[in-house]
Parts: structure tokens; sequence; C-alpha cells
């Protein structure tokens, strides 16, 4: 059920094609000096404008016949169709459970009934994912319905329901560079590209292109979703610039499967999106993107294990507790774990996992002394029985009063493929919104965009890609903050601050007042439009009541 939130502010203007909202941005400067700490508070007025004309979106997924790549695909055709199916526990239909703009909720407010709480993706105009249309790349010539039959995610029965739809899609050919992933891998490799590293780059872009002809699509997002690689060297005059990358490829240097995709993407004015936890974007490819104004974001999925980490230590570092020790077990038998049994593609994929505590123990110089971390150990074994079942099991040994010892032991049981296909729609969706707003600060004359490395992006990802300078936030709770607060900002709403201190104090500082909504006397009950959600003057409606103050 979709809801329709229209703010009726003087500070919020809606026309035909945009949602232009004027907005007071605080922050702090802090300046240390000693013991002593000086704070200024600082506020910029800024104008948001959202476009309201929400695209029809490709996404082209490299790796789109792995199980990542199946899932996605069949999951959004499922929910296309409506479809439902039989197991063993009852009937189940499709949704996106595990998408935040799809299945979780934003309070605006207050009311005479309590919170009102709208879905994410009401916020603002975006994407459905109904509405999304999927090509791509894979190493393995398999159709899609095959390709779902062989990664054993779904059930049965849903995939009969599916195959017919599925088997229609194949994957185009795709660039193969076997030092990159495991030596395991070679037995897929049936569908790759030839010729030298230009023309298949060439031919990369001439696929995005023939996808946004043959599909009519109006923009098209890639995202990578393909094996984890090995680690590429940053190396001076091959990939530290714009111009050396290009010419690297040109010359048949040594840049990596994951990148060479980005460069294609890039000079086709595609955003691009790593999923895995490779350095995809070496120097070269930020600058590239920077210099055309292309999107890019990254990197790794921040799936199970880890989004788990990201809440646990910040639970622990902000009760004041020390964490000193995190050991991490994951057994993992779909592919992924059978590439990730190799040890280049194991290190990357250990580094992205074990940098994601590093901001929140940095956070609390009480609890630390600077340079002291956690011991923290990532262990990943390949057991092909759990499939894409994955284990995972944790130990968090903390410090606590007076020498004391608390330890959490975690046992984790994840489909790994189910949870990493809504966060694939989350970036490809938050993606495209973000190419639709632009800000512009008080004092200038033309809007700007966001910064090419979409850092809003890093809620998605184990190890976030952020613009030289910006603080590295993986806190889960403040990186969903930004999220939301950014999109209140597009509206014309404040941030939201949970203070509550109408009900915090003795007398109510925030009385009822009688006021109009769309022309309905206010604190009565009244029969506002189905599924309407108006804020007027600080008072807020609901369906068929009118809220108290916000």
């Amino acid at each position: 059920m979709s809801m329709n939130v229209h703010i009726n502010s003087p500070n919020v203007k809606y026309t035909d094609t945009h949602i232009e909202a004027q907005y007071c941005y605080q922050t702090s400067s802090v300046h240390r000096d000693g013991n002593t700490v000086t704070v200024t508070p600082c506020s910029t007025e800024m104008t948001f404008r959202t476009q309201r004309r929400v695209p029809r979106l490709g996404v082209m997924l490299v790796g789109w016949g792995g199980n990542n790549g199946t899932t996605v695909t069949a999951a959004v055709l499922a929910n296309k169709l409506g479809l439902a199916w039989k197991t063993k526990t009852g009937v189940k239909t499709a949704n996106y459970f595990g998408s935040f703009l799809q299945a979780s909720t934003v309070c605006l407010g207050s009311g005479l009934e309590g919170e009102v709480n709208v879905p994410f993706r009401d916020l603002l105009p975006m994407v459905h994912p109904n509405d999304i249309v999927f090509d791509g790349w894979d190493i393995s010539s398999m159709d899609l319905g095959s390709a779902m039959e062989r990664a054993q995610v779904l059930d049965w029965s849903l995939q009969e329901q599916l195959r017919p739809h599925m088997s229609r899609m194949k994957p185009r050919r795709t660039i193969y560079i076997p030092e990159f992933i495991a030596a395991n891998q070679e037995s897929r490799a049936d569908n790759v590209l030839t010729g030298t590293m230009a023309e298949q780059v060439e031919q990369i872009r001439a696929d995005i292109r023939d996808f946004r002809l043959s599909s009519g699509v109006e923009k098209v997002i890639v995202l990578w979703t393909a094996n984890t690689e090995r680690f590429c060297d940053v190396v001076p005059g091959v990939n530290d610039t714009a111009k050396n990358l290009l010419a690297a490829v040109q010359a048949g240097a040594e840049v990596s499967p994951s990148t060479l995709f980005a460069v294609a993407s890039i000079l086709e004015d595609c955003a691009y999106i790593n999923g895995s936890p490779q350095n995809t974007f070496v120097p070269g490819a930020i600058e590239l993107a920077t210099q055309r104004g292309v999107f890019i974001g990254g990197d790794d999925f921040k799936s199970g294990q880890t989004k788990i980490k990201s809440v646990l230590v910040d639970f622990l570092v902000s009760a004041g507790i020390k964490p000193t020790s995190i050991v991490s077990y994951n057994h993992l038998g779909n592919n992924d774990g059978k590439n990730l049994s190799a040890p280049q593609q194991f290190r990357s994929k250990e580094i992205s996992k074990s940098n994601v505590v590093d901001d929140m123990v940095q956070s609390n110089p009480i609890l630390y002394q600077p340079g002291e971390k956690p011991d923290h150990c990532v262990v990943i074994k390949y057991v092909p029985y759990v499939g894409d079942s994955k284990r995972a099991m944790d130990e968090y040994t903390s410090e606590i009063m007076m020498g004391g010892i608390n330890t959490i032991a975690l046992h984790n049981t994840c489909e790994d493929s189910l949870l990493a296909s809504p966060i694939i729609l989350d970036l490809v969706i938050l993606t495209e919104l973000c190419q639709r707003v632009t800000v512009r600060p008080e004092g200038e004359d033309e809007f700007q965009s966001f910064h090419s490395i979409l850092s809003l992006l890093s809620f998605l990802c184990k190890a976030p890609l952020v613009p030289s300078g910006t603080p590295v936030v993986n806190a889960f709770f403040r990186q969903r903050a930004s999220i939301e607060n950014i999109m209140r900002a597009c509206i014309g709403l404040p941030p939201q601050n949970h203070m509550l201190l109408e009900h915090k104090l003795q007398r109510n500082f925030l009385p009822l007042k009688t006021t109009h909504v769309n022309g309905y006397t206010a604190l009565k009950k009244v029969p506002l439009p189905e599924n309407r959600v108006s804020i007027t003057n600080g008072l807020c409606a609901y369906g068929n009541d009118v809220a108290c103050a916000l």
C-alpha cells in the first residue's frame, strides 16, 4: 500500500517537475586546545530540488547468472507476477523483506493515536523494484532458469513457476581474466569475450548501449555482483590517474575485470556499484568518475554477519563497554564460498570485514588509547553441504567494570543470497534517486549534485567508499540516520531527533491548535483522502484522523 506524503509549508514548493525545499543545515565547528573544547554552532541555508518524474530503470548485473543475480531477478519477477507457493510450513507470497526502502518505515511525528510511520519508499518519488528491467553478463552461458536451479536458493515450487520466464534470459559474454579469481572457477568460464583488453571494454560499452536501446529504459545502472577478485596493486603510471588508466586499458596492462567494467560504465555515463570487496576503484577510476560526474559506490554488500557487527559493536561502545576481542567464523557453501577458498580472494574479503569496527572504536577515547583496537579475527571456510545457507559464528569478548569480562556468542544461519538481493535493489534505487537530487547552498548561484563517490550508499556496504578527507562511518544507525535525514531535507523536514520534549515536561508546551489541513478543520474526526499524510503548521493528519502537534 502506497502513501502520498505531502508537506504543506511555505518552505516547500511542488511544481509539475520538482519538489523544492528550503532547509537549514545545522552543524558544529569544534576546536580543541588541550583540555578545552570550544564548540561553535553553524547553520547554512540550503535549497534541495528533487525531480519528481521517475525514469524507467535498467540494471545490468556483472555476474547475472550467479546466486545473487538469479535470486534478485527471480524475486522481482515473483513480486511483479504476485506469485504464491507452497512450502512445508505453509503458503508463502512474494515480498521485499530485507529492503530498508521497501520494508522499513520512517516516523513523521506523533499524533492523537501515537506515532505516524510511513514506508521509506514513500518519502520521495522512487523507482519501484517491480519496474526494474534486468540484463547483464556472466562467465557461464547457462540461462537464468537453469542458473536459478543450480543456485539452490528458492523453493522448488516457486522455481517451477518462474522457470518459463527465467529460461528466456541469458547472460551476455563477459570479461574473464583468470589471474584475478580462483582457479576453481575455470570450469564455469564458457561465455567469455576475446580480443584485446581495449576491444573487450568497447564490447561492454556496446552491450550497455544495446540494452538501453532494445529494452527502452531511460537510465542504466551497472552493478558488480560477480566473484571476489584479488586486490590489484596501485601502480604509478598504470592506474593512478584517469589518463594513465585509460592508456593502460589500450596497452593491455594489468587492470582487473571489475575496474574494466567500471571504466566502460563511466564512459557510458552509467553509475557503477561494486558489490564485492576487491579494490575496484583504483585512483584512476575514481578520477575518471569525478571528471565525468558519474556516481560510483561500494564496496562489498553488508548483508549478514558484518551488519550484525556494525550494530553490536556500536551498542557495546555506546554503552561504555569495551570490546577487546571479536572472532568471526563463516561456513559458506555456495560458489562465493568456493571462490573465497583461494587465499588471495579471501584476503580481499578479510580486509572488508575487518575494518567495520574502526570508526566506533575511534569514537571513544575513554575506552581505547590512540592506536588501540580489539583483536579482530575473521575466518571463512568453504563447506559445500551448507550451500547458500551460510553459518556465521561470532564471539565478542568485552571488558566491563572493575576488570570484569563479558562474552557474547552468536550463531547466525542466514540464506546469503536472500539477504544480498534486497540490498542490490536498495543500492540501485537509492543511486537513481540521488541522480535526481540537486542542492544549492546559500550564496551560490548554481545547483550541484552529490559527490561522484556516493557515500550515502555506506549503509549497504562493508567497506564504504567515501571522498578523500571524509570520515568513514560504519555504525549501522548513524548510516541509516544519514539517509533518512537527507530524504527528510529533500521535503523540508528537520532531522528526526527523538527528543519528544512535549512528553517529558510536566506541561505540554505544544498545545493543540485549530487549523486546517487540506480544507478540513483539525482536532476533529474528518474523512481525509485515503492514504494521505499531510503536515501543516506543525500538525499531522493521517488517514481519517487528524493528529496532534508534532
